[in-house]
């Protein structure tokens, strides 16, 4: 008997894929586009404008913190900060003080050894010859506590009366006279000027011993 002849087994048609059913009917599938994705709201613009703001802000504490005002400021803090710098006071020469005016008395000192009177004790003493002339228009007195001497120290001593035998005499001089004599004081020292008051309160004259 003969055997029908074999084919081979067919197989999935289209490649190996099996056919969907329904191919008829894909039309909702494949023949309409699929709806459009939602669109997202644009926030980077947002995000950078805050981003700047707070750079900004930042560096604004940042210039404050370091010293640096606005102009406004700077004028304002300068002005009260800048400190007035003394002018220096340029020395003034002091006047001149005017000479006294020359005195009419004219007394004179020298150096002279000491000679002891029957009045003096012992030889401890420095005597100074001195000579009042009076070219004054009135007479004036002459005493020998009129006088003082003082030494090279700044130490004044006073006269001592009756120990030296060429003391002084105690007169009264008119115009156009004087007189001569010694003014002795206690002590071995160096004289260095005498002082003639006239009657005590008057005006005084001093002479440098030479």
């Amino acid at each position: 008997m003969s055997q029908p002849p074999q084919y081979p087994p067919q197989q999935p048609g289209w490649g190996g894929q099996p056919q969907q059913p329904g191919w008829p009917g894909q039309q909702s599938a494949w023949g309409a586009p699929p709806p459009p994705p939602p669109r997202r709201k644009n926030y980077a613009g947002w995000i950078v404008a805050g981003v700047l703001g707070a750079v900004a802000v930042i560096a604004v504490f940042g210039a404050v913190n370091n010293g640096i005002a606005p102009e406004d400021d700077k004028g304002s803090s300068t002005s009260s900060d800048v400190r007035e710098t003394p002018t220096p006071q340029r020395d003034v020469p002091l006047e001149e003080e005017a000479p006294a005016p020359e005195s009419d008395i004219k007394v004179s000192a020298k150096k002279t050894g000491f000679t002891a009177s029957i009045l003096a004790d012992g030889t401890n003493y420095t005597s100074v010859k001195v000579t009042v002339t009076n070219n004054s228009d009135e007479p004036i007195s002459v005493n020998p506590l009129y006088f003082a001497i003082t030494d090279t120290g700044g130490t004044k001593h006073a006269s001592e009366l009756g120990v030296d035998s060429g003391q002084i005499d105690t007169v009264d001089l008119a115009p156009g006279e004087n007189v001569s004599g010694t003014v002795t004081g206690k002590g071995r020292f160096t004289p260095k000027y005498v002082t003639y008051t006239d009657g005590l309160i008057g005006d005084s004259v001093r002479a440098n011993v030479s």
